[in-house]
């Protein structure tokens, strides 16, 4: 999907992934709503057809729960600087800081996220200098990490040279699956 709010709507098969599931609609809209996949591969959508899903219009008056939260967040994002300025790359290397929240200690997270919002590869910086690298085959689930058209990642965006530099330095961990 593109940044053009004056094109044309279109009917999109988008998933709001949970890491262990998720929720399917089919949204017609001109471009993505917040925090959503959209599923293009066109076996996915030939195998949707068959799906009970809600037909869901973006710019109705209401939404289905869930879906009308993420459209709220997407609306206020259009307005701010940096909006869908990484939409459009296959590959964005970011820079994220992990507080400590749901028991995980706190750390740096440098991502390479593939187009779909998904990381492919993660350096992991601990505070007492520690790094340890990781991919998909470390990880149980890949759900979305990321929406590339959240104005806010444009400010955590670092080089691909930062990244593989730190990626060289990590050491590897066992997968714990």
């Amino acid at each position: 999907m593109t940044n053009d709010e004056a094109g044309s709507r279109q009917r999109f098969l988008v998933l709001h992934d949970y890491g262990m599931g998720g929720v399917w609609w089919w949204v017609h809209a001109r471009s993505a709503i917040a925090e959503v996949e959209v599923v293009d591969g066109s076996e996915a959508v030939d195998q949707a057809k068959g799906w009970d899903l809600d037909e869901v219009d973006a710019d109705a008056p209401t939404m289905p729960a869930g879906l009308d939260d993420l459209r709220a967040k997407r609306e206020a994002q259009r307005s701010m600087p940096g909006f869908g300025a990484l939409a459009d790359r296959s590959v964005v290397y970011l820079r994220r800081r992990w507080d400590g929240e749901d028991d995980v200690d706190p750390a740096i997270y440098l991502m390479e996220i593939g187009s779909d919002g998904r990381r492919l590869r993660q350096v992991e910086l601990a505070e007492d200098g520690g790094a340890v690298k990781s991919d998909p085959n470390d990880w149980p689930f890949n759900p979305p990490v990321v929406d590339l058209f959240d104005p806010e990642l444009k400010d955590l965006e670092i080089s691909r040279d930062d990244f593989e530099a730190a990626w060289q330095r990590a050491r590897k961990e066992d997968s714990s699956f």
